[in-house]
């Protein structure tokens, strides 16, 4: 390539031709080459040479569209572009084709070609000298002014541009760098032309002419920035003055598309931002924070990615109700009777609701307790928070948190990261635009854990009464006060929530309802709502408390009352068929002619049959099979209890109270006892601290095997077996279940088919108290016994029973488990007279 004669390219060059711009010196281009000519000339050329020269080729402009080229070679372009192709990628989709980064060095003029085939080879005659562009040659005369004439003009331009960004910074400094020849190629290539006009530079062999067809091209660039400016400038007066117009209400019927806020989008937008984070009313370090990201934003062009992250974190914080609340309703008596409209029963939250709007009638400077209602699903728990909501006048904000595995769902992203966003809670107070709202953490014992981190940990400061005045979101980075902000949690179960985050709540159990209760909850709220829903009207449809007992009883079994809502909705459906049905027959019996009698006449029976129901349509037991089917739950318990070695016992579940069945039966073997029914290790070591007492105290109660030794498992095997099969159990609560199911099986006695028991025992006898009391005593009042055994020390909690169930069941507490005996059985367990005297005896 060099020679004593300068720098001279190759003078045989295969040639690209290309269809779309033109490259020229000093410029890179990419072209994309998709036909065959062109394919084969990399793949052979380009992508298996080693060297140097076999990179330079040359770039015929101007030549016909390769989608429908022939095997002819169509006529090339007399002037073409030596240059270097610097990147070679190949791709396959949507076809086969490659891109080449081609930087072109010098013009060239075709002499001849040397062959078409596979690809051209031509041989040319270099035009430009290569080394005038290294030696930098001073141009005088007529030639040296019009390339300071066109110098001077780029200059312009280029301080025309955003200096700002780094593109244009480069290019400034390239024209004080490049040779005065180079610049009409360059500048060229760079502003805004057609391929003709480029094709005609190209041409240009003469430097003179080059400059003097370049000249217009760049001070026509310039003539349109210039216009841009201006009419970006009146745009904005223009806006202004429609914005004022807007304001002053001249034209009240027509819709503009401005908003308020969006006053400018150029300059102005940033003294706009500056105002609202001045204006946002926010503490003096967050103000400090923002003010300095705010001047970083200022120096920083919009073109790189850091802008977009800091422009979104100043609108955030702009967004925040720093000092924005709502003020709260404190008239307690319109709190109670709102409150009573909203839910019925669920006493203890509203007395507890009361209390804070008394308290923050004393006292107004108060801190928003954390509260967490416990109960099983169904119960109202969520809907009772939303009434607080709207009883105390403030927004309401949802978060539910089951499955929520990574702490930054709490406390949000940092900013360092791609995506970055702030947490749940951050989000919820730019959604309801205050600070003192009523949030509700749904399901807060279901958060899980992952190696994202926990989120129960996370929930610890914002759940501290303590710590929550200056919560700090790591998308923030600053304090925000949650102090104000009454926040709720609803749970099933105490048991998965972690100890530290249970000990910052306050815990209310919900209960389950009583069928009362029920029945009340379905005729104030659930069939006036599904009525609603289902478009029908309380003189088309009546179901009465007859009926609704029906349901709960035989078609629901249940703590809350979901199942219930879905029956009565199954209702409605069918009843709105019925509804339909008899509107299109009456429509039809309107439209019908008067001469059409005998014809109606002839159809008396279809007609009778197809008549519209009488309103309103009332639903009795009958009714009610045809639309349920047949019921689900039967009253079994005294079918069951016909053989001995089975009794009842009462389990407390996420779901509400339960009834248990515990079976057991003996078969002679080597002493063994089996446990089914999933049972977990303290119902197992339950069932052996049970088998345990028995035998030590077999004579005590004359208790036998099958031969009728005084040990009851010698020579017996034991099984015990707890239904249903496939559920999971586990807990203390069986214990004096177990002892009265297997005195029941050595005694040959019956337990009584209306009792049911829950406690824990002890290697001595003794009953200990357990939990959950009053979900068990409604499980056994809805399965219709009559009879609970509690422990005594759980007596204190039957004062949470409504009066009325207490008046119909009959509770024996008992202290040891000789009390538990005489009252499962009739008549009593009595005791063996000769053990006492041997005891007093021995005495």
């Amino acid at each position: 390539m060099s020679s004593s004669g300068g720098i001279q390219i190759p003078s045989r060059l295969p040639l690209l031709l290309t269809h779309e711009g033109v490259l020229l010196p000093g410029s890179t281009t990419r072209f994309s080459v998709d036909s065959a000519r062109n394919m084969q000339l990399v793949k052979s050329r380009l992508l298996k040479g080693t060297s140097l020269k076999s990179t330079m080729i040359g770039v015929i402009p101007n030549t016909k569209d390769p989608e429908h080229d022939n095997d002819e070679l169509p006529s090339l372009h007399s002037i073409g572009t030596a240059g270097l192709a610097v990147q070679v990628v190949g791709s396959n989709w949507p076809k086969p084709h490659y891109t080449l980064l081609i930087t072109g060095l010098c013009r060239f003029r075709v002499l001849h070609l040397l062959r078409e085939r596979p690809f051209p080879v031509a041989m040319v005659e270099q035009l430009d000298r290569l080394e005038q562009y290294t030696e930098g040659e001073q141009l005088d005369g007529e030639l040296g002014e019009l390339s300071q004439r066109f110098y001077q003009s780029a200059v312009q331009l280029v301080g025309m541009l955003d200096m700002s960004v780094p593109v244009v910074a480069k290019l400034r400094r390239l024209l004080d760098s490049l040779p005065r020849e180079t610049l009409p190629d360059v500048l060229a290539s760079m502003i805004r032309t057609s391929n003709l006009e480029k094709l005609q530079v190209l041409d240009a062999v003469d430097l003179e002419e080059r400059f003097k067809k370049t000249l217009p091209m760049l001070t026509r660039q310039i003539e349109g920035l210039k216009l841009l400016q201006k009419t970006r400038k009146l745009r904005s007066d223009d806006d202004k003055r429609v914005l004022a117009t807007r304001k002053g209400g001249i034209f009240p019927g027509r819709q503009f598309s401005l908003e308020e806020d969006a006053e400018d989008e150029d300059g102005d937008d940033m003294a706009m931002l500056e105002r609202k984070v001045k204006e946002a009313g926010m503490p003096e370090p967050a103000l400090r924070v923002c003010l300095k990201e705010l001047k970083r934003l200022k120096k920083m062009p919009q073109s790189m990615p850091e802008y977009a992250l800091t422009r979104n974190y100043l609108e955030l914080m702009v967004e925040l109700p720093w000092s924005k609340s709502t003020t709260d309703c404190l008239d307690i008596r319109a709190a109670r009777v709102l409150l009573d409209n909203d839910h019925y029963a669920l006493e203890k939250l509203k007395r507890r609701v009361l209390e804070y709007l008394a308290v923050r009638q004393l006292k107004s400077a108060l801190k928003g307790p954390i509260l967490c209602f416990v109960g099983p699903p169904g119960v109202g728990k969520t809907s009772v928070g939303r009434s607080i909501a709207r009883t105390l006048g403030r927004e309401f904000h949802r978060i539910a948190l089951g499955g929520v595995c990574d702490q930054s769902d709490i406390r949000g992203h940092r900013r360092t990261y791609v995506g970055s966003m702030p947490g749940r809670i951050i989000n919820g107070l730019k959604t309801v635009g205050v600070n003192n709202p009523v949030f509700l953490l749904d399901e807060v014992d279901k958060l899980g854990k992952s190696l994202q981190g926990d989120p129960a940990a996370a929930l610890l400061e914002v759940l501290d009464p303590e710590q929550n005045h200056s919560f700090t979101d790591h998308y923030l980075n600053v304090a925000f006060d949650l102090s104000q902000a009454l926040f709720i949690a609803t749970a099933n179960n105490t048991a998965t929530i972690p100890p530290a985050l249970l000990d910052r709540m306050e815990v209310l159990q919900v209960p389950g309802y009583t069928q009362e209760e029920k029945v009340e909850i379905a005729h104030r709220h659930l069939i006036p709502n599904q009525l609603e829903q289902h478009g029908l009207t309380p003189q088309q449809l009546q179901i009465p408390q007859d009926t609704t007992q029906e349901i709960i009883s035989k078609y629901t079994r249940e703590a809350g009352v979901r199942s219930l809502e879905r029956k009565i909705g199954a209702i409605c459906r069918a009843v709105a068929v019925k509804v339909a049905e008899g509107h299109k027959l009456s429509r039809t019996d309107s439209s019908s002619e008067p001469g059409a009698d005998q014809e109606q006449e002839g159809k008396a029976a279809d007609s009778d049959m197809a008549a519209p129901p009488e309103m309103p349509i009332v639903i009795d037991q009958v009714a009610l099979k045809d639309i349920l089917g047949p019921q689900i739950f039967e009253m079994e318990v005294s079918e069951r209890l016909t053989l001995p070695g089975v009794a009842i016992g009462l389990a407390w579940t996420p779901l509400g109270g339960e009834i248990m069945f515990v079976e057991a039966s003996r078969m002679e073997g080597e002493g063994q006892l089996t446990l089914t029914g999933q049972l977990g290790d303290v119902m197992k070591e339950s069932a052996h601290l049970a088998i345990t007492w028995l035998r030590s105290n077999a004579k005590t109660y004359q208790l036998t095997n099958i031969a009728g030794c005084a040990d009851p498992l010698e020579g017996n095997d034991i099984h015990l077996h707890f239904p249903a099969g496939a559920v999971t159990k586990d807990g203390p609560s069986a214990g004096v279940t177990i002892v009265t199911c297997l005195a029941s099986l050595f005694s040959g006695r019956l337990v009584r088919s209306d009792v049911a028991m829950t406690g824990e025992i002890t290697l001595r006898g003794l009953v200990l108290p357990v939990g959950g009391i009053k979900d068990k005593v409604l499980a056994a009042h809805r399965a219709g016994l009559k009879r609970v055994i509690l422990p005594k020390r759980s007596e204190k909690d039957l004062e949470e029973i409504p009066s009325h169930i207490r008046a119909e069941l009959d509770f024996v507490t008992a202290s040891t488990l000789d009390e538990v005996l005489n009252a499962a059985f009739d008549g009593g367990f009595p005791a063996a007279t000769v053990t006492h005297s041997q005891i007093a005896s021995k005495l």
